[in-house]
């Protein structure tokens, strides 16, 4: 099987956000719990912060943090999480007991130390205007008031200086604490964001849009809330999750496209509104919540054994153990984020430690990169500049889901050092797939190729565990650069199944 992908350096979809990047810890099962604190760990500091998940999370390099939900957020009072006397609260949305040992001023000491920005979320389930308006005084406001100096006196002097706010979370879910209509949360997202830009008006707001592409409210949800907040936000959130259903491996495979299509769904929506509201101004689309994650597991274990074991503290739930083909579809999923640049303004893998993550512990013991890690890190370090704008020919596959689609998901990245990177996943699950890319327009050597595949004696469930970590990126070999007048000939044979990277830097004289 042949395909040819064709680009030029001149034809771009647009600059690589940093904030493409971000990641999301949420006070859910072990995520924040005997994940990224720990006071008795061996290698906590003083803070209880676990040194060997934050030396991980450095090298994964998520740009932003949001916290702390999620479903969470819609019960929390941010206010137990501050100060020295920290009340034991009852958490509904994960039928869980939170002791608020780790609140607001740790998590922004451990993303300073993650090297991350914050994107706070407010509660506007049970809460609502004041609320959102006490805790960004709280976190924003140099001194002199009531909050600003309990925040004082609680440590920190200087203000956090969050930038990003989320207006609640899923506000469109039946599952969600506080669960509105559109009009109802439109309203209420419309008079919080008044008050707010009041308060700070730097503050950069998301809006919740869907919780997922098969919402049934989707569409009518983002029209009605957009038009009361439209003049009042920068973003409109959209959260995608995806899984492989009944061994459908091929449309599992295939979901970097049904991002694709929810994302330009979504564009649209907002070029309508904005439109019809005779607004000029851009709103972009922040995907706060993405990843591959078996709900199955989720509905029919999880919750079950919530429900036997009690109230308890931070449960395990939720920890998927991923697989080699887990990894190729969320290589895919990154790069459509890749390809939707023009729009997609931010991004948040969900989540960051042990909940559906690329990061695992055990409590006292040690932490691991997960196979989902690797493709993260890769293009988190090496996707910059601008997103090339290309075009896929060859072999094609149908699939029950997504209908047809390329055998090769492509993104390619040009920065200013002179560093590309192309990114691919091979979609054929049985044999290697032949490519031929031509970059016109300037003359690039290909100096890295790696792969991230089926490892020698596993098959494509094998997953990384403590105890070994089988499935990393490995030397390709074989990818090839020629160069002439015109541009650029890559050639490069994938395996079966694969997600690959190719890190180009460009030659002398380049620009052709």
């Amino acid at each position: 099987m042949t395909v040819h992908i064709e680009g030029d350096a001149g034809r771009v979809v647009g600059p690589v956000p940093r904030r493409l990047f971000g990641s999301f810890v949420e006070h859910m099962g072990r995520s924040v719990y005997t994940g990224l604190y720990e006071p008795d760990h061996s290698t906590s500091d003083d803070r209880g912060f676990r040194g060997d998940v934050l030396e991980l999370v450095r090298e994964l390099g998520p740009s932003v943090l949001r916290y702390p939900g999620g479903n969470f957020v819609s019960g929390y009072r941010w206010e137990d999480g501050v100060g020295p006397d920290r009340p034991v609260r009852l958490d509904p949305a994960w039928h869980s007991v939170e002791s608020n040992r780790f609140g607001l001023h740790e998590f922004a000491a451990w993303a300073e130390a993650a090297g991350a920005e914050v994107m706070y979320a407010v509660n506007l389930g049970t809460r609502g205007i004041q609320d959102a308006a006490d805790v960004l005084e709280y976190c924003n406001h140099p001194g002199g008031t009531e909050l600003s100096e309990r925040r004082r006196a609680n440590g920190a002097d200087r203000p956090f200086g969050f930038k990003l706010w989320c207006l609640g979370n899923e506000m469109d879910g039946p599952w969600q604490i506080g669960h509105k209509t559109a009009d109802e949360y439109g309203r209420l997202a419309a008079e919080t964001a008044r008050l707010m830009r009041m308060i700070d008006p730097a503050v950069e707001l998301v809006v919740a849009g869907s919780s997922h592409a098969d919402m049934p409210t989707f569409g009518s949800w983002e029209r009605t809330v957009l038009r009361h907040t439209a003049e009042l936000v920068d973003h409109i959130s959209l959260h995608a999750y995806y899984q492989e259903l009944h061994g459908d491996t091929d449309s599992y495979l295939a979901s970097g496209a049904a991002l694709d299509r929810f994302i330009g769904t979504t564009a649209g929506i907002i070029d309508e509104t904005l439109t019809e509201l005779g607004l000029d101004k851009k709103i972009g689309i922040s995907v706060d919540e993405w990843n591959v994650w078996d709900l199955r597991r989720w509905n029919e274990v999880d919750q079950a054994r919530l429900a036997e074991g009690g109230w308890r503290e931070h449960p395990r739930i939720i920890e998927d153990d991923y697989t080699v083909t887990d990894a190729v579809v969320v290589g895919s999923l990154l790069s459509s984020l890749l390809r939707n640049v023009d729009r997609v303004t931010m991004a948040n893998q969900a989540q960051l430690v042990n909940v559906i993550a690329p990061i695992r512990t055990e409590p006292g013991g040690p932490a691991w990169r997960q196979t989902t890690f690797h493709p993260f890190q890769r293009v988190a370090a090496l996707a910059s500049g601008v997103s090339l704008r290309l075009s896929v020919e060859g072999d094609r596959i149908r699939t029950a889901q997504h209908g047809e689609v390329d055998l090769v998901d492509v993104a390619a990245t040009a920065g200013e050092s002179g560093r590309g990177a192309v990114f691919l996943t091979n979609r054929a699950t049985a044999s290697p797939t032949e490519v031929r890319i031509r970059l016109r327009g300037a003359r690039y050597g290909v100096y890295a190729a790696e792969t991230l595949t089926t490892p020698e004696g596993g098959t494509r469930h094998t997953t990384n565990t403590a105890a070994a970590q089988p499935v990393r990126p490995v030397p390709l070999p074989g990818a090839a650069a020629t160069s002439d007048p015109g541009g650029t000939t890559i050639t490069v044979t994938l395996p079966p199944l694969s997600w690959t990277v190719l890190q180009l830097s460009l030659q002398a004289a380049s620009h052709a």
